[in-house]
């Protein structure tokens, strides 16, 4: 890729501009060691988009590579346009964080706490703070070392959101917190996407980009493997149909285009289906049956066979 002659220090903030964060072929190696490898993906203005892998896959690397707190070793990135090792003070005033090993400042009061990194930001008010803290049952006047995992993560989630700013990135927001706070926590992504944030996202939890996400990136081992539409990926989820026949059936009757995943134990059949259903349904219903069921397959489980596909190819 050819070099650029463009200064990044000079370039105007466009709040216009509709890529949030673009990478271009970008790598990162801690001397031999792999972090990332030619990553190239954008990020959509107003869109919540989910970077998912399994810890270790190159998730965080690429994080902090977007905020400027490391070096790339080589490729582009720039976030609302601007290069983001040059420009990364600008780009941290229209970005809430929150790091995957979020740590506090030990005894202090959380609000004090707060307070302090909301004047590092543009923000002038702390109403949206005061908000928040209530939403998420959080205690602003106690110690930072006297709270629960649960209620870091709290302070974690608050001050990602607090100051009003452009784009939203959040490593692993979720972990340590609580299912009805993981709800609460949906709820606020979606509100704040519909209030013209954008937000990015690092998960290990499928049901969590499921639940509020636009579009997913799979990383897996440094590389990135695919980025697709939440909305896409559900489509090509078939369904998984659990048959118990009263004798003996003959597996062969059920290998047909759009089939897989065939087991049989015994008198129970269990396959996954993607085409041909009424055809499948039709031979199925062609033996005597003492139960049936049919259930969607779900993301969870088309991720798991992606990655050992992935794995049977390597």
């Amino acid at each position: 890729m050819s070099d650029t002659t463009h200064n990044y220090a000079e370039t105007p903030i466009n709040k216009s501009i509709k890529e949030v964060i673009r990478t271009v072929n970008l790598t990162k190696y801690y001397g031999k060691i792999r972090g990332i490898e030619d990553f190239t993906l954008t990020v959509n203005k107003g869109e919540i988009f989910g970077f998912l892998g399994p810890n270790g896959a190159g998730k965080t690397t690429t994080i902090r590579l977007c905020l400027g707190l490391i070096a790339k070793t080589s490729g582009s990135i720039t976030i609302f346009g601007m290069d983001s090792h040059k420009d990364s003070v600008a780009i941290r005033k229209r970005v809430g964080y929150v790091p995957g090993d979020f740590g506090l400042i030990p005894n202090i009061r959380v609000k004090a706490y707060l307070n302090y990194l909301l004047s590092l930001s543009e923000c002038k008010s702390d109403d949206k703070m005061k908000e928040l803290a209530e939403r998420f049952d959080l205690d602003l006047n106690r110690k930072t070392h006297e709270l629960s995992r649960g209620n870091k993560q709290k302070v974690g989630v608050v001050q990602a959101f607090m100051a009003d700013q452009d784009l939203i990135i959040l490593d692993e927001p979720t972990t340590g917190l609580d299912p009805l706070m993981q709800q609460e926590f949906y709820k606020l992504v979606k509100q704040e996407k519909e209030n013209g944030k954008t937000i990015f996202m690092s998960s290990h939890i499928l049901a969590e980009a499921e639940a509020v996400c636009d579009r997913v990136a799979i990383v897996k081992e440094g590389r990135l493997k695919m980025v697709e539409e939440i909305a896409s990926l559900q489509g090509k989820t078939g369904k998984v149909l659990d048959v118990e026949f009263r004798g003996p059936v003959d597996v062969e009757e059920f290998r047909m285009p759009g089939v897989s995943e065939i087991k049989v134990d015994d008198n129970r059949l269990s396959l996954t289906i993607n085409e041909n259903l009424d055809s499948v349904i039709k031979t199925v219903a062609t033996h005597k049956i003492s139960n049936m069921s049919l259930k969607t397959y779900s993301l969870e489980q088309l991720f798991l066979q992606y990655y050992k596909n992935e794995a049977g190819e390597a």
